[in-house]
C-alpha cells in the first residue's frame, strides 16, 4: 500500500549500503534538499501526491502516469527511495510509487505497453529488489510489453529495476548503464571534534549497538561485517540482473555481471559494448526508441 502521508520523506543513515553511482554525490545531496520541499512543490502544482489517485482524491479518474498512443509512460527519475509518494518529481522517485503505477498500467485496458522513462543514478537498497521481483511478475502476468528508455542513464538501483522489469533496454550514445555494485560510506569526525575541543561519549548496552558511529574510527571487525553485507547484496544484484536479462533473451550470466566490477558503460564506445555484453539491447535516442515501441505495439512496424 503506498504511503499516504503527504509529509513522509524518509531519512537514512549514511552508514548503510547504497545502490548509487559513486559520482553523483552532489546530485543526491541536492535531491535530499528538494525532497524536503515536496509538499510545497505539490501545492504549487509542480507534481502530485500518490494519495490523490488511490484514496478517492479529485485526480483519481486520471491515470497516474503519462499516456500516449497506447503506452503508459512511467518515470524513473533522480534519487530512488523505498517510500516517496509524489509523482512527476524529476529529483526523486519512490519504489512505492513505481509499484503502484506499474500495477495500474498492467491492469489498464487502454494500455497496450509500458515505457519506463529513465534518468537515475540509483538510490536505496531497501525495497529495491522486492520491487524488481514485483515488476517482473507484473509483466509476466499481464503479457504486456515493457521497455526501458534511458534518457540519458540508468545506474545502480535504476539499472536493477529496468533489468528486471523490461523486455528491452535502449540507451542513447551519450548515455550510460551499469554500476552494478554496492557502496557505503563511513565518516569519522573524531579528529575534527578534537580540533574543536569537543568530545562525544557513547553509552550503550549491547556490544554492537554503536557499530558504525561517526565519532570513532571504524573497527576492523565492523568493517569486515559490513564488507560481507555489501558482497552478499552485490551477488543478489547480479542475480537479479542476470535473471531479468535472460528472461528478455540476452545471454548474460551472473558471473558475467559480477565481472563488470560495477563499471559504468558510458559514451559511444561503451554503450555499444553494453549492447554486446547484453546489458542493453540498442543504442537509440529516446525519441527514436519511443517511436519504435509505439509502432511495434500498434502494429505499424516497417
Amino acid at each position: 500500500m503506498p504511503n499516504a502521508n503527504p509529509h513522509a520523506a524518509p531519512a537514512r543513515s549514511a552508514f548503510r549500503p547504497s545502490l548509487m553511482h559513486g559520482g553523483f554525490a552532489a546530485d543526491a545531496a541536492t535531491a535530499r534538499r528538494m525532497i524536503a520541499s515536496a509538499p510545497a512543490r505539490e501545492a504549487s502544482g509542480e507534481m502530485s501526491h500518490l494519495s490523490a489517485y488511490c484514496t478517492g482524491g479529485a485526480r483519481e479518474k486520471r491515470k497516474p502516469y503519462g499516456f500516449r498512443d497506447g503506452v503508459a509512460i512511467i518515470g524513473v527519475r533522480g534519487y530512488l527511495m523505498d517510500e516517496y509518494p509524489w509523482l512527476g518529481d524529476s529529483w526523486a522517485t519512490g519504489y512505492d510509487s513505481l509499484r503502484y503505477q506499474s500495477e495500474m498500467a498492467h491492469a489498464d485496458e487502454e494500455v497496450r505497453g509500458v515505457a519506463l522513462d529513465v534518468r537515475s543514478y540509483g538510490g536505496y537498497v531497501a525495497g529495491s529488489f522486492d520491487l524488481c521481483d514485483d515488476m517482473a511478475a507484473m509483466r509476466k502476468a499481464s503479457g504486456k510489453p515493457v521497455v526501458a528508455i534511458c534518457s540519458e542513464y540508468a545506474y545502480s538501483a535504476a539499472y536493477a529495476v529496468i533489468a528486471a522489469a523490461a523486455g528491452s533496454i535502449s540507451v542513447p550514445r551519450t548515455g550510460g548503464v551499469g554500476s552494478i555494485g554496492v557502496i557505503c560510506e563511513h565518516w569519522n569526525y573524531a579528529g575534527a571534534l578534537q580540533k574543536w575541543g569537543e568530545e562525544v561519549t557513547l553509552i550503550h548496552s549491547g556490544e554492537h549497538k554503536a557499530d558504525g558511529n561517526p565519532f570513532e574510527a571504524l573497527p576492523d571487525q565492523v568493517k569486515a561485517d559490513l564488507q560481507a553485507e555489501l558482497d552478499a547484496t552485490r551477488k543478489l544484484f547480479a542475480e537479479t540482473v542476470s535473471r531479468g536479462r535472460m528472461a528478455a533473451g540476452a545471454k548474460l550470466t551472473v558471473e558475467q555481471v559480477l565481472a563488470t566490477e560495477a563499471r559504468t558503460y558510458d559514451g559511444p564506445a561503451r554503450t555499444a559494448e553494453a549492447v554486446t555484453l547484453g546489458l542493453a539491447d540498442a543504442v537509440l535516442a529516446p525519441a527514436a526508441a519511443f517511436a519504435a515501441f509505439v509502432a511495434a505495439i500498434n502494429g505499424n512496424e516497417d
